[in-house]
């Protein structure tokens, strides 16, 4: 396969931009928006998920400050504090900040396992802490078409919370990515605790240059 074509570049930087800056996770819509925006015909060949992931990667990379290396260390510091909170439900960080984008609308993204998720609701609400429910769409390796629960909740420093309960036995395979279909990427509570320290380092780091 050759080396994607002028268009197809700025198509993905386009969409990349969309999705950090306007909040946006449906990467069909921000492909669409790219085209309007560029006024280019939507019928062109467009980039795939992963080359788009990668543009917001190098997005996020290029246009690094020290406001935003912050930002990212204390997502993820929110997100350790959620994911100790509920350690015995086996959380999972998932999503752009686990790839070390970080979206303009601070979004943390969790799976949890649970028998049902109303026991996780009960107990999010004896620490005082309201929930909003909805439901994800994820597609098995069968290609079956899954509704998983989800629960929406403001975490520590105010930060949102997306944690996606999955049966119990849901642990053991994650559902398909949605930027190239194979299983989705988690980090548990250990490899986040990491994946702080490095952000901490880097930020000393660049705060020293």
């Amino acid at each position: 396969m050759g080396a994607p074509s002028r268009i197809r570049q700025e198509l993905a930087q386009e969409a990349a931009r969309i999705l950090i800056d306007d909040g946006i996770r449906d990467f069909g819509l921000a492909k669409r928006k790219a085209a309007e925006h560029l006024g280019i015909d939507p019928r062109h060949e467009m980039p795939s998920n992963a080359e788009i992931q990668d543009a917001e990667i190098a997005r996020s990379r290029l246009f690094a400050t020290r406001a935003s290396r912050q930002d990212y260390r204390d997502r993820l510091g929110a997100a350790l504090t959620v994911m100790g909170r509920l350690a015995h439900r086996e959380p999972r960080l998932v999503g752009p900040l686990l790839t070390g984008i970080v979206e303009r609308h601070a979004l943390i993204n969790l799976h949890a396992f649970a028998e049902t998720p109303e026991e996780v609701i009960i107990e999010l609400g004896d620490h005082g802490i309201h929930c909003d429910t909805g439901e994800r769409r994820y597609r098995s390796r069968q290609g079956r078409e899954q509704r998983i629960p989800f629960l929406a909740f403001r975490g520590p420093d105010g930060i949102d919370v997306e944690l996606t309960v999955f049966p119990l036995d849901g642990i053991r395979q994650a559902p398909p990515s949605p930027v190239d279909g194979r299983p989705m990427k988690r980090a548990n509570h250990a490899e986040v605790e990491r994946m702080l320290a490095e952000a901490t380092a880097d930020e000393a780091l660049a705060a020293a240059d």
